[in-house]
């Protein structure tokens, strides 16, 4: 991992602070919101559901970890009543939690949104390994140029990882949208539809922050505006995603219900 640079001003090292704490409280109430609605939807949801506990307990835990990583580089103190000054400790940022967060989470989001589309199973267990794999290739290769200073590095590795990340764009964008007009009601489509277009957005944004320190930011500014923007990022990728993952699934319940109690006679 690189180092951090020196020169941090408070405003820079409290906004970066702030987001990762905003990410813990964000995750941690995604994961609580999620398995206390398990028992309001129907068997076939439940796994989904499941799934996108896990993946915000995940995040909540790395956050923690990179939260306490961030805090424990750097000293803030004032003296004599004046303003707050900050200075590094020596102590490393592992920034890596992150990546080993998105390796882990990226292709259960992604098997999650098939899995609440209620697909026929050859083909939720094809799209959940091909674009698992898709996800996670994309991730490792860009680990590599994230930890590199050198610009031309950096670009090598990324252009590698946007063949997969394209792969997956275009399968959630064109491939799914047959599927996504094809459920049960016009909300359930209307909200399946939703949960790819923002998973599209929120991962968007992900190839342009990598690319922050490339476009003439450099030092405590780009490293400020590179943990603010993966931290919303990340919030809206999982948990704000997780959000539009129970929505149909509710949805979908609801109307399984309908159905099911229009359909059977009633017992004299």
């Amino acid at each position: 991992m690189a180092p951090l640079p020196d020169g941090f001003s408070y405003a820079e090292w409290n906004a970066a602070y702030n987001g990762l704490s905003f990410g813990i409280a964000a995750m941690g109430s995604a994961t609580s919101f999620f398995w206390l609605q398990l028992p309001n939807v129907t068997k076939n949801y439940r796994t989904a559901l499941t799934i996108a506990g896990i993946v915000t307990l995940l995040a909540t835990y790395h956050y923690i970890r990179i939260f306490n990583s961030w805090s424990e580089a750097f000293t803030v103190s004032s003296k004599n009543g004046g303003d707050y000054t900050v200075q590094l400790t020596g102590s490393p940022f592992n920034d890596g939690y992150r990546y080993v967060d998105w390796l882990l989470t990226v292709p259960l989001l992604l098997i999650e949104l098939i899995l609440v589309m209620k697909l026929p199973q050859a083909e939720t267990v094809s799209l959940s390994w091909k674009l698992g794999l898709a996800s996670a290739l994309m991730v490792a290769l860009g680990y590599p140029g994230e930890i590199q200073e050198d610009l031309s590095v950096r670009w090598f590795w990324w252009c590698l990882s946007m063949i997969p990340f394209c792969y997956v764009v275009f399968t959630l964008t064109v491939g799914l949208a047959e599927a996504a007009s094809k459920q049960p009601s016009s909300a359930a489509a209307s909200l399946a539809s939703a949960a790819r277009y923002l998973t599209v957005f929120s991962w968007l944004t992900y190839p342009f922050v990598y690319m922050v320190k490339s476009v003439g930011l450099a030092g405590p500014a780009a490293t400020m505006y590179e943990q603010v923007s993966y931290s919303l990022a990340d919030v809206l990728a999982k948990a704000v995603f997780g959000v539009l993952i129970w929505a149909p699934a509710m949805e979908k319940s609801v109307y399984s219900d309908a159905f099911l109690g229009w359909s059977m006679p009633s017992q004299l």
